[in-house]
């Protein structure tokens, strides 16, 4: 039975009203408990050397110690906070565990993960470290990223530029956070209120590039915040173009051959229960097409 990761027993005590919703993982868990396809265990902590591979060590020890510079924590939008060091720490560490386990079986998957804002020296957009990165550098392979989320993967994008090793792959909202973009190699920004055959067709067309890349691994950031309805979204895709979405992906990976990590990104819908079900049908697609 394959292994997924959690960190949702570490909670982020956060002001009442924020928009970060932090139950969601919970949520997630429980109904991937339910469906009995993975078996599901803590993340473990990350070591924060390897997260000094990608990120500024100054950075990384100063969000570690609680001395971060406010303007940085105010761009991440967290509070810090001994729970969210814990937290935080173990987000990558599922990531990093999850692609250990695509390397030895072909799937990987964390249930956190996909913190794609954040740069070599800052975070931003609740993102505190780039699991993503972190990872790619811990496998040493030749990867490809596929960051479906709504947001563009700027500090993924930032991370990556120039290294030909590494293929990121945006689709994101053109309108919507950052609202300075970076550069992907490639890049597919989508008009508000973009469907699912819109935003299929440009997913399909992506896909051959990949290949063409010759990626060792592939890892999927697959927020789910395009939903329609979600409040940071804009997008209006449907839970069943979500689901072609990911099929798509997995589909894909498994007829290439590619070993996949699945990290989670963002869903902000209402109610929540919204989000946790996309989220879940993404890890039920996995478990249908890698078996």
């Amino acid at each position: 039975m394959p292994r997924l990761f959690y960190c949702d027993h570490h909670p982020i005590p956060l002001p009442p009203g924020h928009k970060f919703p932090v139950e969601k993982y919970a949520l997630l868990r429980a109904l991937l408990a339910a469906d009995g396809y993975y078996r599901l265990e803590p993340a473990p902590l990350a070591d924060p050397a390897a997260i000094e591979r990608v990120h500024d060590p100054e950075y990384v020890r100063a969000f570690l110690a609680g001395r971060l510079d406010p303007r940085i924590l105010r761009q991440i939008g967290f509070p810090w906070s001994e729970q969210l060091v814990r937290r935080t720490l173990r987000s990558v560490g599922g990531t990093l565990a999850a692609s250990a386990d695509a390397l030895a079986t072909g799937f990987g998957g964390n249930l956190a993960g996909g913190t794609h804002h954040a740069f070599r020296e800052r975070g931003a957009g609740f993102c505190v470290f780039n699991d993503l990165a972190v990872a790619i550098r811990a496998i040493g392979r030749r990867a490809a990223v596929i960051d479906l989320d709504v947001h563009q993967g700027d500090g993924t994008a930032a991370l990556f530029a120039g290294d030909e090793t590494v293929l990121t792959v945006s689709l994101h909202g053109a309108l919507n956070f950052p609202f300075h973009k970076q550069q992907s190699r490639i890049d597919i920004a989508l008009p508000d209120g973009a469907a699912d055959d819109e935003y299929l067709s440009h997913l399909r067309a992506v896909l051959p590039p990949v290949a063409d890349f010759r990626p060792e691994v592939l890892l999927y950031q697959s927020g789910v915040d395009a939903l329609a309805g979600d409040r940071l979204g804009r997008l209006a895709l449907s839970h069943a173009g979500l689901m072609e979405r990911d099929r798509m992906v997995f589909g894909f990976a498994k007829s290439a051959g590619l070993p996949v990590v699945v990290t989670l990104g963002g869903g902000y819908a209402d109610p929540v229960s919204r989000t946790a079900e996309a989220h879940a049908n993404t890890f039920r697609a996995a478990a249908r097409i890698f078996g």
